[in-house]
């Protein structure tokens, strides 16, 4: 039994090496689910202007949405999995695979189903007003189509990852953004199809990515599945809901602060200068280039997941400790230079998305400077609650997914506006990514004193 063990690269191979092998794709899946926001938000913002960019931030909820159910099965189902190939439960680990794509597949219909049939109370839920209505509803009726394949892709790509393969999920997810991409062009500069030209490259990127996740998990490397695996239990359900949950919940968290955070934006700001729009369009712009800034440590956090499953639950306390450690400190680094991007160089970051008037650069560069301050620290909770979740410990993960958006940012952004207007919108980031860094420190060094990690690192 110890050969089989060994022979697994999760297990053997040096840390540095698998992490690489690992991350580095994930961070580059992560990087094209960026790119589909951010594509949108270029050519729109080109064609359509601060209206169309207000749209896709109003609409921005449900792709968190689908980005949740994803993680939910796509990260819940790979941990279950790689725990179980490290106890040398195969059959088991294959019910596991064979699952979350079954609960992806119904989720996502069920999502797409609701949105086409509650769409207008949708949007003016989640923050729209009248001068941005039209147009999100053009875009989201469209992009509401590829939701299934959203989530395949996503969700699949981290059962392909947990099966050995980073790199095929990379490829699902970069063919999906270059269709995407060029369509993009085509549909928007060429054929001037405005928002319906680019939510329709949208969903057939999304497509693409997600047949081709469906074709890999037909013939996974490592186990084989049969119908009987896709066939739900709850047994196996039940577990990897209490897996995905951390990961889970903090797309619920994130998606929960976007509304509340629209209809902030949208209140305060008619109060202000800037009007109704352009908080609007500057908030959607800079938290979608922030969430090229997340796709490394959530990319790190990612390809950290398998080595850390496999290597816990064979009871190599060493390697997960050492795995861990190498995480952070590669995540400090990609923060801190995220951190001096957003300081220095926020007119010309936003200008890449449109021109706009002077208090539209205004306010997009204070949004920049004070919302995102505590960039430099944005590494640890992504990275930390997914290494609970990878050890098995979700309540500890899903507590740390709260902190820097439920339990931190949402009564901040609720109160501090209040007392200080549009400004207090502001303020309240840093003080909540200071207060969930500092918490997800707290507890990484408590476990970490356990006396299983306490051997000398290899």
């Amino acid at each position: 039994m110890k050969e089989t063990v060994v022979k697994n690269p999760l297990g053997a191979e040096p840390i540095d090496s698998l992490l690489k092998k690992f991350a580095v794709p994930s961070i580059i899946a992560m990087l094209v689910s960026a790119l589909y926001n951010i594509v949108d938000q270029f050519f729109i913002g080109r064609s359509v202007g601060e209206l169309g960019n207000a749209a896709t931030n109003i609409a921005f909820p449900l792709s968190i949405s689908c980005i949740a159910i994803a993680l939910m099965f796509g990260i819940g189902g790979a941990s279950a999995f790689n725990l179980a190939m490290g106890r040398r439960e195969k059959e088991e680990a294959a019910h596991y695979i064979g699952n979350s794509i079954m609960m992806i597949v119904i989720c996502g219909t069920a999502l797409c189903l609701i949105t086409q049939l509650f769409l207008e109370p949708m949007l003016r839920f989640f923050g729209s007003p009248d001068n941005v209505l039209g147009y999100a509803k053009t875009y989201t009726r469209i992009t509401s189509l590829g939701f299934p394949f959203l989530i395949l892709a996503a969700g699949g790509g981290h059962l392909i990852r947990a099966d050995g393969n980073p790199r095929f999920a990379m490829v699902c997810n970069l063919a999906g953004a270059v269709v995407n991409t060029v369509l993009d062009a085509v549909f928007v500069f060429g054929f001037h199809w405005g928002m319906a030209g680019a939510a329709a490259a949208t969903i057939i990127g999304q497509m693409l990515s997600g047949l081709m996740a469906i074709h890999y998990l037909r013939h996974c490397r490592t186990v084989e599945l049969t119908k009987e695996h896709l066939k739900i239990k709850w047994q196996y359900v039940k577990r990897i809901l209490s897996l995905g949950a951390a990961p889970c919940t903090n797309q619920i968290a994130m998606m929960v602060v976007q509304i509340v955070l629209n209809k902030s934006l949208t209140y305060y700001g008619a109060l202000s200068i800037y009007g109704e729009a352009i908080p609007l369009a500057c908030a959607g712009i800079i938290m979608k280039v922030n969430q090229v800034f997340f796709s490394f440590p959530i990319g790190i956090s990612q390809g950290l997941q398998p080595i850390v499953s496999f290597n816990y639950g064979a009871e190599n306390y060493t390697r997960v400790k050492k795995a861990y450690l190498k995480a952070i400190t590669y995540g400090f680094a990609i923060a801190v230079f995220a951190f001096l991007m957003f300081q220095l160089l926020p007119r010309q970051i936003i200008s890449i998305f449109g021109d706009g008037s002077a208090e539209y650069y205004q306010f997009a560069v204070s949004y920049f400077r004070i919302f995102l301050l505590f960039t430099f620290l944005n590494f640890m909770q992504p990275i930390t609650s997914n290494f609970f979740t990878a050890i098995g410990k979700p309540t500890k993960g899903m507590f740390l997914s709260l902190t820097r958006q439920i339990i931190f940012l949402l009564p901040l952004i609720v109160v501090l506006p209040m007392l200080i207007g549009i400004d207090g919108i502001l303020y309240a980031g840093p003080i909540a990514d200071f207060m969930a860094g500092l918490t997800a420190i707290v507890m990484a060094v408590r476990e970490l004193k356990m006396s299983k990690y306490l051997k000398v690192l290899e």
